[in-house]
């Protein structure tokens, strides 16, 4: 990612320098230079913690991130400066969608963040609620509400970040518009609740389904290439699982599913997880261990290669 800014930097260094040059009748090169103006000049930051980039650097972050996080999916950071910089005609898609439900709005109103005051109380409920549900999911792996935050400091990150130190808890919010922001901050945040909603496992098998669920829904590019990723890790017969089972599961699993942006998953902690998922027409993930047994005994079925049929 340090290398993403310094090249970008570099380019815009080397055009700001052919802006200066001056053709006294005008003409092509002045109306060429017009026009790149707008991949080197860097619009005003419209928010606290706005990183606004020209056109240039976006599209050198956005190259350098996909491929980095393409290559390594771990890196959070270069997870979400690829989503935020690929993404935004499906964030503008979320955010009209959003402001067409009566949920939505609230939430794009009111703006709740999930942190960890915020889910405090799911620790004292039942297993069998939502809140309780989520809170032995969390638990037993270690994770926390706040791991997945707004940046607060665009500084300090930036800092981070030329330096090439990997901060999940922190991301560049390259988005121009404070409520496009929030609205790919939401979908970052709420993730942890789909995995408990659709009961899918945090190995690769659910991570990539659940990545699968979230193109359909949300329709962010990175969602599908992390998709197209952890295909390209699996061996052949995980991947044949996947193929076979989970993505068509996932695939219909998104479809059928309201829209799962305008939910307001803070009201609903106290409530049961079952019927939550028959009102919102959840459908469950399919268990890896009972898809490996079913492959298992599909192929002792299997007659030997050359044996009498």
């Amino acid at each position: 990612m340090a290398a993403c800014l310094r090249a970008s930097r570099a380019a815009v260094v080397a055009l700001s320098g052919w802006r200066q040059v001056r053709w006294a009748s005008g003409g092509p090169l002045k109306a060429l230079l017009e026009a790149a103006s707008g991949l080197v000049t860097r619009p005003p930051a419209q928010y606290a913690t706005h990183v606004p980039l020209s056109g240039l650097e976006k599209g050198a972050v956005a190259l350098l991130s996909l491929w980095g996080s393409f290559a390594d999916p771990r890196r959070a950071d270069l997870v979400a400066a690829s989503g935020e910089t690929t993404g935004l005609p499906a964030i503008h898609a979320m955010r009209e969608r959003m402001r067409r439900s009566e949920t939505g709005r609230l939430i794009l109103q009111q703006q709740p963040l999930i942190t960890d005051e915020v889910v405090a109380p799911c620790w004292d409920m039942p297993e069998h609620t939502f809140g309780g549900a989520y809170a032995r999911f969390m638990g037993t792996r270690g994770f926390q509400a706040s791991g997945r935050p707004p940046c607060r400091r665009a500084h300090s990150t930036a800092h981070r970040l030329v330096h090439g130190e990997s901060r999940s808890l922190c991301f560049l919010p390259f988005v121009d518009e404070a409520e496009l922001a929030y609205v790919i901050t939401r979908a970052r945040q709420v993730h942890d609740f789909w995995h408990v909603l659709f009961g899918c496992h945090t190995n690769v098998f659910g991570e990539v389904a659940l990545k699968a669920v979230e193109f359909v829904q949300t329709g962010l590019p990175m969602t599908g290439l992390a998709v197209l990723a952890g295909e390209w890790r699996l061996k052949a017969e995980d991947r044949r699982l996947l193929n076979e089972q989970f993505l068509p599961w996932a695939l219909h699993a998104g479809a059928r599913a309201p829209d799962l942006m305008c939910i307001y998953y803070e009201k609903h902690f106290q409530e049961s997880l079952e019927e939550l998922r028959l009102r919102w027409r959840i459908e469950v993930a399919p268990s890896v261990q009972q898809n490996m047994q079913r492959a298992a005994r599909l192929q002792a079925s299997l007659p030997l290669s050359g044996a009498p049929v």
